[in-house]
């Protein structure tokens, strides 16, 4: 056999400003590692490195979410298979050592093995701009609630005569109030500084409200492009079908069957018996704020869907308590979300 001929598998171990990468043989032998920077100049260097050591099939990245994400999409458009690599857990690391080579031949012998098998996401397409303005959107919303939280908080200790002025009022009319409200020049008063620091308060929470606004706008024609089928299913709104695109991604067909979406989204039901006692509990892995979203969705069918109340109504006869039947309607509809998510359109 030429050395043209052998087929190699590839490692990387990724940071934020270098990437250590590693091939093995078919047999796992290690061959070479080195490091290249993680620049656009880099990846490339990486790919026709690893590839003058023979026929590249496959490469295991850690952390494609993350640092490797750039390095993902070059090695896939360069139509080279990627697999999302775990990095090695403390046993291992305790028995073999920490360094950027060693994690760079563990995530090649990974895909060798096996171990590895997760498709990492595409991260080219529409959902990943629902993605990135989801992130500005919680980081706002975020901020709306601390600032709320410290009017409430200042309000509390202020004097007697700010206090009473607003008490009663609801959110809306709190914020209004207070951000048109004129404190005074002498900030040496606590008086007259706690009005204007609820006055900057008030105003900042008003200019959040605007930002979340604004950003709503935008998301909901992405989500509605990228999942109109999803948006079609009872109790699924613009925001719990954003997360549950952002969830699965822009090729949601890498999870391989809705029980894979199930494991995904932490809804795959966890056997819990022990001696004549047969019950499943909630699993409490996988993605948690996909789990909160059909955690909402399950909320509103409970009260407002006529089937799912006639369900809860009889598996309650059954014996089975609020969480676990809560844990049932989350499955179904995991199942439903995953066929929509897979069949966009149809």
């Amino acid at each position: 056999m030429t050395h043209d001929a052998t087929e190699i598998i590839g490692g990387v171990d990724t940071h934020a400003t270098t990437h250590h990468g590693a091939v093995v043989d078919s047999l796992g032998r290690h061959l070479a590692d080195r490091e290249f920077p993680a620049t656009t100049t880099g990846y490339r260097a990486l790919l026709e490195w690893m590839r003058s050591h023979g026929t590249l099939t496959a490469v295991g990245v850690e952390g494609t979410g993350a640092y490797g994400a750039e390095l993902a999409r070059v090695l896939i458009t360069a139509g080279i298979t990627v697999l999302d690599v775990d990095r090695p857990d403390r046993k291992t690391r305790r028995r073999q050592g920490k360094s950027d080579p060693i994690d760079a031949y563990a995530a090649a012998v990974a895909v060798l093995s096996g171990r590895a098998t997760g498709v990492p996401k595409s991260r080219d397409g529409v959902v990943e701009s629902v993605r990135v303005l989801r992130t500005a959107r919680r980081s706002a919303v975020k901020a709306r609630t601390q600032a709320i939280n410290q009017i409430r908080g200042l309000l509390v200790s202020a004097p007697a005569t700010l206090r009473e002025k607003v008490t009663g009022l609801d959110r809306a009319a709190l914020i209004a109030t207070l951000a048109a409200s004129r404190p005074g020049p002498d900030l040496s008063d606590p008086l007259t500084a706690t009005r204007a620091a609820l006055r900057r308060l008030a105003r900042r929470h008003h200019s959040l409200d605007t930002e979340i606004a604004e950003l709503d706008t935008q998301i909901a024609p992405l989500v509605q492009q990228a999942a109109p089928t999803l948006l079609g299913l009872f109790g699924v709104g613009p925001d719990t079908a954003g997360q549950l695109v952002t969830s699965a991604g822009d090729n949601p067909h890498r999870m391989r069957s809705e029980a894979a979406f199930a494991h995904l989204a932490g809804v795959a039901p966890i056997p819990a018996s022990s001696g004549r006692t047969h019950r499943h509990r909630l699993n409490r892995g996988g993605d948690r704020a996909a789990n909160n979203a059909l955690h909402t969705i399950v909320l509103v069918r409970m009260r407002y869907d006529q089937r799912t109340r006639a369900y809860i109504e009889r598996r309650t006869a059954q014996g089975l308590s609020k969480k676990e039947t809560m844990r049932c309607l989350k499955r179904f509809v995991a199942r439903e979300v995953y066929h929509a998510l897979t069949n966009p359109t149809s």
